[in-house]
């Protein structure tokens, strides 16, 4: 972790310091604070770049970055539907075993795996913006690799290459987008990735099928990636740097200068969110210098009790969204297809159903999430696709004679399952985003991410050995659907609610001790019992 320009002598300088900061009348110091940083700014003269671009409107600039950002997302999500269609063909080309092609398939989440170690040494050294584009570069050479590969060694090495792109853009751009958007539309913002992915997935379904009738077909599947990181890349170039990134290394002058221009100072809002992320950083700094940890910041994810809270909280989520069997759907939706007795061309095809319930289910996060809330869009979406999980079970138990009835309910049960599971698995990007202080942001997202591929990968590995081992009923709903049950319950009594709080106040929430949020949830969920009883449907949603 680089050294920033905080310097004081003794452990009394730093107490009488948080307390000075802790205490500074807020409106007085802000409009002080923009002064000074207007004379900075001036004094430093206006920075020139032909990869510069204004927008009058700072909202549409928002826009623009996420839009860009994002797009990382559709990336992952293609990458994770390809090798679906590629699966009906691909074994067949290079004669690959069953536990050859499981290690193809499940080569991308590992690969994310050590994709997700760059993530704290990318943004410490180079910054947010930096470490999206080397991870595009990662993309395009996984993805060229996987079209002219020629044996199995050289396709798990363009996996991993591409899953390392996967893992380091995952664990980037929910962070960049975060730090970067109004706290008021920061849920529906990093949703927005999640909705990326799924239209990502979608569009490999659909990437599958357009190829489906040429001669090495896998190739070009594979190999289509390249397109949209190349289209990524061009437009990444025109995002600024996360000014907290900026303000994390002490360049104070620069991450004004970007709050200027993605956020504007026009409003009370925006100019007081600036001096407390200013103001934040520094007790952040002098509570390290304190702590004497300053060299070894990864020992503060466990020995710091609000980072630790935020630790074991993103990753118990992360845990509920990969083991409730959402990737291995994903890679394996061809077989599965196959499975209840459609034929080749027509499992491809019908996978496009799949995804289209995946991606349709993640458009309302985009709109209501940070209307709703997180605990009540958690707690109300994972119910929604354990029902699915049921119908998918009952489809298993129907007499394999009947095809029409065993396959129309297992689409509805997919169907579900995909739907409500879109919306949810938004909050595996939006929470580890948003939760971590930000001098440990970079360090706790790159364990998140490795989790969330890590647990991906356990999860696609062993996908055919556990159905096998459990059968397909005991596999979707003794494992999957008892797990969303138990989290059900965590997430009733542990989630605590982050809605419309910028992220320097979410450091307030989690320096709660652990039985104060459970106490708070509780009496929250009796309040929220009491309203349902008298019918106040909206005020449930809305207060979360």
């Amino acid at each position: 972790m680089a050294e920033r320009n905080v310097n004081y002598e003794s452990t009394s300088d730093v107490k009488d310091k948080l307390e000075e900061i802790e205490q500074a009348p807020i409106r007085q110091d802000v409009d002080a604070l923009i002064d000074q940083m207007e004379s900075e700014l001036q004094a430093a003269g206006k920075r020139e770049a032909f990869v510069n671009i204004e927008f009058k409107n700072p909202k549409h600039f928002t826009w623009f970055l996420v839009c860009f950002a994002s797009m990382g997302g559709l990336l992952s999500g293609l990458d994770q539907s390809l090798i679906s269609g590629a699966n009906l063909y691909l074994p067949k080309d290079l004669g690959l075993s069953s536990n050859q092609n499981s290690l193809i398939n499940s080569g991308m989440p590992l690969g994310a795996v050590f994709g997700s170690i760059l993530i704290s040494p990318c943004n410490e050294l180079f910054g947010r913006r930096w470490a999206i584009i080397i991870a595009l570069v990662l993309y395009t050479i996984g993805a060229g690799l996987c079209a002219g590969a020629i044996n199995f060694p050289m396709l798990i090495v363009a996996r991993l290459i591409l899953g390392a792109g996967v893992g380091l853009e995952g664990g980037t751009v929910p962070v960049y987008v975060a730090e970067t958007v109004d706290r008021r539309i920061r849920g529906n913002l990093v949703s927005l990735y999640q909705l990326m992915i799924a239209l990502g997935e979608v569009l490999g379904y659909a990437v599958g099928a357009i190829f489906l009738g040429l001669p090495g077909n896998w190739r070009y599947i594979l190999g289509s990636s390249v397109v949209f990181s190349t289209i990524m890349f061009l437009g990444t170039i025109f995002i600024p740097e996360s000014p907290r990134w900026l303000m994390h290394k002490g360049d104070h002058v620069s991450a004004y200068r970007i709050w200027k221009r993605i956020r504007g100072l026009d409003s009370r809002e925006s100019r007081e969110e600036f001096y407390d992320m200013k103001t934040t950083l520094e007790i952040e700094e002098l509570e390290v210098k304190q702590g004497g940890t300053r060299r070894f910041p990864w020992i503060d994810l466990i020995t710091n009790k609000r980072a630790r809270r935020a630790f074991v909280y993103a990753n118990v989520m992360i845990f509920l969204g990969q083991f409730t069997g959402i990737n291995a759907v994903m890679y394996y939706m061809s077989v599965l297809m196959s499975q209840v007795g459609f034929d080749s061309t027509q499992a491809n095809y019908m996978s496009l159903v799949g995804g289209g319930a995946l991606l349709l289910g993640t458009i309302p996060a985009i709109f209501y999430m940070e209307l709703c809330g997180r605990r009540f869009w958690a707690l109300t979406m994972l119910p929604g696709f354990f029902i699915g999980l049921i119908f998918i079970g009952i489809s298993y138990e129907l007499p394999i004679t009947n095809t029409a009835a065993v396959q129309g309910v297992y689409l509805t049960g997919l169907i579900i399952y995909e739907g409500f599971f879109g919306s949810y698995a938004c909050l595996t990007w939006v929470i580890p985003s948003e939760v971590y202080p930000t001098y440990l942001r970079s360090y706790g997202m790159t364990v998140s991410s490795g989790w969330i591929f890590l647990t991906s990968f356990i999860v696609t590995y062993n996908f055919s050995a556990m159905q096998e081992a459990m059968t397909k009923i005991g596999l979707a709903l003794g494992f999957y659907g008892g797990i969303a049950v138990l989290g059900w319950f965590y997430q009733l009594l542990f989630m605590p609610e982050t809605k419309n709080r910028t992220l320097e106040e979410i450091d307030h929430i989690f320096e709660k001790q652990t039985i104060v949020i459970v106490k708070e949830n509780i009496k929250s969920s009796r309040e929220t019992i009491k309203d349902l009883m008298h019918l106040r449907f909206r005020k449930v949603a809305t207060d979360g």
